[in-house]
Order: C-alpha cells, then sequence, then structure tokens
C-alpha cells in the first residue's frame, strides 16, 4: 500500500516539475514576445565570445510563437519521459545537453543567433532511444520503442532544411543525448 501511494506521489512530483519548466519557458516567451524579441540577442552566436552567453540562455528563447508552440510540447512530453530515470539523472542530462550542444553550436554553426529548445528536445530524444536499451529495464525500454514510434520522424531534423532552422542545434543536441545514454543509461535511485 505504501509502495503505491510512493509512486503516485512521485508521479504528482514529475508533473509539477514539469509544470514549472512549461511556466518557465512560457513566461520567458510571453516577456520576450511583449519586447520584440529583444531577449533574442541573448541567443548562440558561434565564434563571438558575448555569444557564448546563450550556451546556456539560448535554449530558454524562441523567435516566434509557432517555434514556442513547436517546441514547449515535445520538451515537456520528453521531461515527463526523462524523469522515469530519476530527477538526478533528468538534471545531470539537462544540464550536459545544454552545455555539449551550445559548446559545439558555438564552435560549428553557421553564423547566426541560434535560439529554442530544440537543441535540449533534440538531446533528450537521443538519450530516450539508446538509454532505455542499455538500462536492461522493461519500462525503460518500452518508452524508447514508444519515443521511436512516436517522434521518429525528428531524426530528419538533423540534417539541413530551412534557413531558419538550427540544424546544427538538432543534430550536436541528438548526439549529446547518444553519449549521455552511453554514460548514464542506468536510472539513478
Amino acid at each position: 500500500m505504501t509502495h503505491s501511494i510512493g509512486r503516485a506521489s512521485n508521479t504528482k512530483q514529475q508533473i509539477r516539475l514539469v509544470l514549472a519548466i512549461f511556466l518557465l519557458i512560457s513566461a520567458i516567451e510571453i516577456i520576450n514576445l511583449l519586447t520584440g524579441r529583444m531577449l533574442n540577442h541573448l541567443g548562440n552566436i558561434p565564434r563571438y565570445v558575448p555569444g557564448l552567453r546563450g550556451i546556456v540562455l539560448g535554449p530558454f528563447l524562441h523567435g516566434s510563437l509557432q517555434h514556442y508552440f513547436s517546441n514547449i510540447i515535445p520538451l515537456c512530453i520528453f521531461s515527463y519521459l526523462l524523469l522515469q530515470y530519476g530527477l538526478k539523472r533528468y538534471m545531470q542530462l539537462t544540464i550536459w545537453i545544454i552545455l555539449i550542444t551550445g559548446l559545439l553550436v558555438w564552435l560549428f554553426g553557421r553564423p547566426a543567433t541560434h535560439i529554442g529548445a530544440s537543441g535540449v528536445i533534440y538531446g533528450y530524444f537521443g538519450y530516450l532511444l539508446l538509454a532505455g536499451f542499455l538500462s536492461g529495464k522493461f519500462k525503460l525500454m518500452i518508452i524508447s520503442v514508444l519515443v521511436a514510434f512516436f517522434y521518429g520522424g525528428l531524426i530528419l531534423g538533423v540534417f539541413p532544411s530551412a534557413p531558419f532552422v538550427s540544424w546544427e542545434s538538432h543534430l550536436f543536441g541528438f548526439i549529446a543525448g547518444l553519449a549521455g545514454a552511453k554514460l548514464w543509461a542506468k536510472p539513478s535511485p
């Protein structure tokens, strides 16, 4: 009896955290929208020293409402799925993906302002695809299969497409997620 109550409480905590992420990104989007996208100059600008701040700040900014809406739902879904590995793993992986993706985009990306949560989303995608199988846990393997089935088409986003899409963030995020899976596939206690 206590075990199921603990699990329900854990699920509530996970949903609360996902809701907090949703509210944070949404609040930043509203501020950015109301200021005429003035925050976007804080994005990741490759090989430009002041652009280094965009490694951390860029994932929280979006270029349009369409950009925001295309990112917020998968970000929340993948965050919830990642929380099945534990809060510690979720935090480790999020910091890892933001830093590695941002640094690689800063070093190798096209000269542009790279913004948006899609690099983080692709990192989560890469992790969720691989980590379930490496974990050896049935529940996590099912998550990997479901992510592959429902979101497998994301893989096409790692290739150059539209000029205003940071495929570099997608590619480097995906690579960072796969590397994170190799490093930390086992769920944290």
